[in-house]
């Protein structure tokens, strides 16, 4: 007995959405048979207008079928980009940021290139903002993002102790600066899920966009 309500139920409920979507153009359909049956045999309807009447009709259902075909792409996409989002937990990604986080003898940053670069240099400062290394990444042939490692070692030839540290990056093209963005490297702990889509929530670094991540570690 129950089963055969759950399925009455249902089928009431497909009913009653068919109906509400279909319920403008049932208006406009008894409107105009009402319009036609009442109308004046000396003054009977332009063809002109009902032919406009119609191709209105149409638009506006046109345009409903629309919405539903987008919003159902919008929820496979959303779907998909959870899926991918949720796989990426345990990685090292890296986004924008300036943050280099030193530990037993390494750490990682990156830099992302506009255009191909004849010299990338990379300039470590610690927590008063002084330079304490600078690195030469060497020429880049493409544009794009480009992991770097720094063992801690400093222009003065003593090694730095573990910590927060921040870096510049600089690059040249034909003697001219480029834009340039400094890349952190963070681990992704959690996804969260939200109407604008996946949020990875990076250990040190909070919520960020799952656009943002320049290359997946």
């Amino acid at each position: 007995m129950t089963t055969v309500n759950a399925v009455a139920g249902t089928s009431a409920a497909t009913a009653t959405t068919k109906t509400a979507a279909q319920e403008s153009e049932d208006r406009f359909l008894k409107l105009l048979v009402a319009q036609m049956k009442n109308q004046d045999p000396l003054n009977p309807l332009d063809n002109a207008q009902v032919t406009s009447q119609m191709a209105q009709l149409s638009t506006v259902t046109g345009i409903d079928k629309l919405n539903d075909a987008v919003k159902t792409l919008s929820d496979s996409y959303l779907a998909g980009q959870s899926l991918q989002a949720a796989a990426l937990v345990g990685h090292g990604v890296m986004i924008p940021g300036n943050r280099l986080e030193l530990s037993n003898g390494a750490a990682y940053g990156g830099v992302d290139l506009a255009q191909p670069a004849d010299k990338v240099t990379v300039m470590i400062k610690d927590a008063s903002g002084k330079v304490i290394h600078s690195a030469d990444l060497g020429p880049q042939d493409a544009a794009g993002s480009i992991p770097f490692q720094w063992d801690g070692s400093m222009d003065g030839g003593t090694i730095a102790p573990n910590g927060a540290y921040t870096f510049e990056v600089a690059a040249e093209l034909g003697g001219k600066k480029i834009d340039t963005t400094a890349l952190s490297v963070g681990m992704v702990s959690s996804v969260s899920l939200g109407a604008q889509g996946a949020t990875l929530n990076v250990a040190g670094f909070g919520p960020i966009a799952l656009s943002q991540v320049k290359q997946i570690l």
